[in-house]
């Protein structure tokens, strides 16, 4: 697809999930197992997008793990120090998207169901599309058009040429100004979407990949009810509706409810 390329925006630092994103970045959290990087680069391929002349993936925060994960799946924009934010990554990618239009995905957004290329449907490579979801609370801040973004927008080129490679947010440089001049077009997405940045919906994402029973890529000898356990992770004692983390354990004994287990020891609470 010569005329679109697709970003996948990989370089946040997943401030609110710390703990469980101060030794692993937040794309490669995993959800239902996968990492939240691999399923976005998955959605991407939907659109007919993949490998490195279509694709690239921006890394910062833990950065080095986030390219030994990607490899040549995707060309690479490395922003060191710190990450430059969605807008300033683009901008940092401008001669690589080279007079394209741009798909671009958080890869923290866990979407199921529905179908995002509608996004695609009878575009005129002019205008600037969001996916998004419509709220009951209209009053809400954030919206666009009575609905909340989810992950996906779709960028004409003349939006991306005069990005700066300096840290700004899409939300300023395109979305809003776009909006303001008649140019900004919300998609409706009727599947299920969770962002995955606080531990609650990390956890709600899991349990929904879970589909109300068990996903365990690991050795359970205990009680594992509605729950995600990783490869290589060791459940010997109760976990109900949580998730442990590849490598991790949860000792004889132990009880884990509404939570993520990452290693032997930390818990953080999904309620």
């Amino acid at each position: 697809m010569g005329d679109l390329c697709a970003v996948v925006l990989a370089a946040g630092e997943g401030q609110r999930l710390r703990p469980l994103t101060a030794h692993l970045p937040k794309a490669l959290c995993p959800v239902g197992n996968t990492p939240l990087l691999d399923l976005a680069l998955r959605r991407v391929a939907g659109f007919g997008l993949v490998g490195p002349a279509d694709v690239a993936v921006n890394a910062s925060y833990l950065g080095e793990q986030v390219v030994a994960h990607t490899g040549d799946r995707a060309h690479l924009s490395v922003e060191p120090g710190h990450p430059l934010g969605t807008s300033g990554g683009l901008g940092k990618l401008r001669d690589w998207i080279g007079g394209r239009g741009v798909l671009v995905g958080n890869a923290d957004a866990y979407l199921a169901g529905g179908d995002p290329r509608t996004l695609l449907d009878g575009w005129d490579g002019e205008t600037v599309r969001l996916l998004g979801q419509p709220v009951a609370d209209t009053s809400r801040s954030g919206l666009f058009d009575g609905h909340r973004f989810v992950g996906f927008s779709l960028l004409p080129w003349r939006r991306v040429r005069d990005l700066a490679p300096a840290k700004a947010e899409l939300v300023r440089t395109v979305w809003r100004p776009a909006e303001a001049a008649g140019e900004l077009e919300v998609v409706g997405f009727d599947g299920v979407f969770f962002d995955t940045g606080t531990p609650h919906d990390y956890l709600a994402a899991n349990l929904h990949a879970a589909g109300g029973g068990n996903l365990v890529a690991g050795t359970v000898t205990g009680r594992c009810v509605r729950s995600v356990v990783g490869a290589g992770a060791t459940v010997a004692g109760d976990v109900t509706d949580s998730v442990v983390w590849p490598g991790a354990v949860v000792a004889a004994g132990e009880r884990l409810d509404h939570a993520i287990r990452a290693g032997r020891h930390l818990t953080v609470s999904g309620r």
